[in-house]
C-alpha cells in the first residue's frame, strides 16, 4: 500500500498546472448538469445531486476559491421542463472526514454524504444576475480542508443539490487563486466518483472521462444510465485500442465488466462517449461511474493521473453490435 501511495502522489506532482476547469479541457464535456428533485428520472439524472472533490497540495499556502460558472438555472446554457421552477443548492465542505467518510465517496446523496464542516452554502433559483456569469465561493485557506494524502493533499468538496423544481441546471467550476478572475491552483486537480453531464449535440464531438486504476484494481464494472442509445462508449488504455461497453437506453441503467491488464496498473484509462452520426439527440444526459472487483468507486480525475493513455502498437478492432439488455 505504502508504494501505491508514493507512486500516486508522484503521479501528483506530475500534474499540469491547469487541473482546475470541471470539466477540463481534456475531458471535452460542455456541462455538469443537475436537476431539480420534482424532475423524472428520464431527463437524465438519477439522484438530484453531484459531489466534486477539490485537491490543493499540501505544501500550498496561499488562499483558493470554488468559482461556479453559470449556477442560476433559468437563462441561457439551462434545460427548461415546462417552465423555469428550480432551485439548485451549491455547498462546500471542508475539514475532518469531508474526504475520508464513507458516505461521502458514495453514488447516491444518502446517509452523511455531507459530512466535514460546512464552510459556504447557497441556494439559485431564476437570477439573470448569475445567468452566464461566474459566482465565487472563499476565499479558503488550505487547511481549512480534509488532509488526504491518498488524494494528494488538502481536500475540498462541493455539493450541487437539486432542491426544488424540475429543470436542469448546466453549470462548470474552476478552483482559482483570485475571487474574479480563472488562475490555477499550482499542482492542484479535481474529481468525482459519479459524474452526471451533458454531452454535445456535434457528432463529431468525443467526451472523455479518465478513472485512475490503481495497483490494487484487476478488474472492474462500469455503470452508465440514460445514454439514450445515442451511439457507443469505448474503453482505451495504454494496452488496447478499444472495448466497446455495454450502453442504456432512455430512464434505464446498463453495466459490463472489464478484465484490467498488468500495464493499466497505475494509470488512467479513457472512457469515450461517442454519438452515432446517424441519429439526432439534443440535449442528451448521462450517468457514469465505475467500481472495482471489491466494489469500491473508482476516481474521475479532470486531469488524468498519469496522463491521457496512448495505445501502444498496431493492434486493430472493429465496432460490435451493441449488447441486448
Amino acid at each position: 500500500m505504502r508504494t501505491t501511495l508514493t507512486l500516486l502522489i508522484a503521479l501528483f506532482a506530475q500534474i499540469s498546472n491547469f487541473a482546475q476547469p470541471v470539466p477540463a479541457e481534456e475531458e471535452n464535456i460542455p456541462f455538469l448538469v443537475t436537476f431539480g428533485k420534482d424532475a423524472a428520472s428520464k431527463w437524465g439524472d438519477d439522484d438530484y445531486s453531484q459531489v466534486f472533490f477539490f485537491v490543493i497540495p499540501k505544501d500550498f499556502k496561499s488562499p483558493i476559491y470554488l468559482r461556479i460558472f453559470d449556477a442560476e438555472c433559468g437563462g441561457l446554457n439551462d434545460e427548461a421542463n415546462t417552465g423555469f421552477n428550480t432551485t439548485t443548492k451549491f455547498s462546500v465542505y471542508g475539514g475532518q472526514g469531508c474526504i475520508t467518510e464513507n458516505d461521502a465517496r458514495n453514488v447516491d446523496p444518502v446517509g452523511n454524504y455531507r459530512s466535514g464542516t460546512m464552510l459556504g452554502s447557497k441556494a439559485f433559483a431564476t437570477d439573470p444576475k448569475h445567468d452566464n456569469a461566474w459566482y465565487t465561493f472563499g476565499p479558503f485557506n488550505p487547511v481549512d480542508g480534509e488532509l488526504a494524502p491518498k488524494y494528494g493533499g488538502y481536500v475540498f468538496k462541493l455539493i450541487c443539490q437539486g432542491v426544488k423544481g424540475d429543470d436542469g441546471n448546466l453549470y462548470r467550476y474552476f478552483m482559482s487563486t483570485s475571487p474574479d478572475q480563472n488562475i490555477p491552483v499550482e499542482g492542484g486537480n479535481a474529481f468525482t466518483f459519479e459524474y452526471t453531464f451533458r454531452l454535445h449535440t456535434d457528432h463529431r464531438q468525443i467526451s472523455h472521462v479518465y478513472p485512475y486504476i490503481d495497483e490494487q484494481v484487476f478488474s472492474l464494472m462500469q455503470y452508465n444510465f440514460d445514454w439514450d442509445d445515442e451511439g457507443y462508449i469505448k474503453l482505451v488504455s495504454n494496452a488496447t485500442v478499444g472495448e466497446f461497453l455495454k450502453t442504456s437506453t432512455e430512464n434505464t441503467w446498463a453495466s459490463s465488466r472489464y478484465i484490467i491488464k498488468d500495464a493499466e496498473r497505475g494509470k488512467s484509462l479513457d472512457i469515450q462517449f461517442r454519438k452515432d452520426d446517424s441519429r439526432n439527440v439534443n440535449n442528451n444526459n448521462v450517468v457514469f461511474y465505475v467500481r472495482n472487483q471489491y466494489g469500491e468507486l473508482l476516481p474521475f480525475y479532470t486531469i488524468p493521473i498519469g496522463g491521457i493513455p496512448r495505445p501502444q502498437g498496431e493492434i486493430s478492432i472493429r465496432p460490435v453490435a451493441k449488447a441486448k439488455k
